[in-house]
């Protein structure tokens, strides 16, 4: 797979897009300037976190394993980020916490041509050692911060490219959430709803009780807070 590397640019997965002629690209970039995050929200991006993005093209992917590819990023990080000796966990769908505070975003953008996931670039920013503003330090953190020594971010990358050439199962996605059996927060907009995290379906959804129902939801239907 070829490897980019860039100073600065406006966003990986843009760029990815913008260049698309069949080949699979791994795209580093020193900072974005117009990082986005899931549901349109940016993506702080600045200098000293590791922004990537993984270009795949495919035959025969079903578009009803689509989670497959969720699976295979958040557990590379995962990995990685245990390489440092950090604890990991996964909140459903696509963030990477640890101790509470997120530490890793995921962007997955599908093109599907019938019934069939054609390509996927999939977006991928850890903090490592970069400067997080006010308005996040509450709810976001960075490597450096739960390690003794400053990590820095071409080690964090060369750890990332080892765990993402490799393939996981939705048990090992499953084994960094810590969550199931406890009460957690399912938002959609301003409504609320405080459910039971059970299980993670074999397609992504979060099986959870609410009440006497099991119920299975979709992450494009809902966010969650654990």
């Amino acid at each position: 797979m070829k490897i980019i590397e860039l100073d600065s640019v406006d966003s990986t997965n843009e760029y990815c897009k913008r260049i698309d002629c069949g080949e699979d690209v791994v795209v580093f970039a020193k900072r974005q300037t117009e990082g986005r995050g899931t549901r349109g929200r940016d993506f702080i991006s600045e200098v000293g976190g590791l922004y990537v993005t993984v270009m795949r093209h495919y035959t025969r992917f079903p578009a009803s394993e689509a989670f497959k590819i969720m699976i295979d990023h958040c557990v590379a990080v995962c990995k990685t980020l245990e390489h440092f000796s950090l604890k990991p966990v996964i909140r459903w769908a696509n963030d990477v916490l640890i101790d509470g505070k997120k530490i890793c975003g995921t962007l997955i953008e599908n093109t599907f041509g019938g019934g069939e996931i054609v390509r996927s670039v999939v977006g991928v920013g850890i903090n490592v050692n970069n400067a997080l503003p006010e308005s996040l330090k509450d709810i976001a953190t960075t490597i450096t911060q739960h390690v003794s020594a400053k990590v820095g971010v071409e080690e964090v990358k060369k750890e990332f490219l080892k765990n993402i050439g490799r393939t996981y199962s939705v048990e090992d996605y499953k084994s960094y959430i810590d969550y199931f059996g406890k009460s957690v927060t399912l938002i959609n907009g301003a409504v609320k709803r405080s459910v039971v995290a059970l299980d993670i379906s074999a397609d992504g959804r979060l099986i959870v009780k609410e009440g006497d129902k099991i119920l299975e939801i979709s992450s494009a239907e809902v966010g969650l807070r654990v």
